[in-house]
């Protein structure tokens, strides 16, 4: 990283940011082409969890090439001032990687159906059981992250 200030390597902290975040942007890569999609996700134990229709580009490609990169962001805030050199963003973010895995099991399902609703304070009881057998869930093995923070974490809270 270029601004080594900047950087968050705290774990705990790259874990509150991942719990405050509701939208993970998941990059992915087909062989050919990159792809980037928004996704509502919730994060517990080291792992991100999102849903999906089982059909689609995203599925598709998590199918051949499961290795993903991840993208949250927080506390965004543009800062002007009297030249446009005086602009700038403050921000938190987490980048990292990892590999997503579909969820078959159907206790794990539903578990991290769970994670991704308490994230957004909805209920976590009362899943349709017709609707859980169509419903991909998908899990994000993490394995490495960093976090970037303007202005440095800690003076910026």
């Amino acid at each position: 990283m270029r601004k080594k200030e900047r950087e968050i390597k705290d774990k705990s902290i790259l874990e509150e940011l991942l719990m405050r975040s509701r939208i993970c942007r998941l990059g992915l890569f087909d062989g050919q082409w990159p792809y980037v999609v928004p996704v509502n996700m919730g994060y517990a134990a080291g792992r991100i969890y999102f849903h999906s229709s089982r059909k689609g580009m995203k599925m598709e490609i998590l199918r051949d090439h499961p290795r993903v990169c991840f993208e949250l962001d927080s506390d965004v805030e543009i800062v002007t001032g009297e030249r446009p050199c005086d602009y700038t963003t403050y921000y938190k973010s987490v980048i990292g990687f990892g590999t997503a895995v579909l969820v078959e099991d159907e206790a794990e399902k539903i578990e991290g159906l769970r994670i991704i609703m308490r994230r957004h304070g909805g209920p976590v009881e009362g899943f349709r059981p017709e609707v859980v057998p169509v419903t991909a869930v998908v899990r994000i093995d993490i394995e490495r992250m960093t976090g970037k923070s303007n202005p440095p974490y800690g003076e910026w809270n």
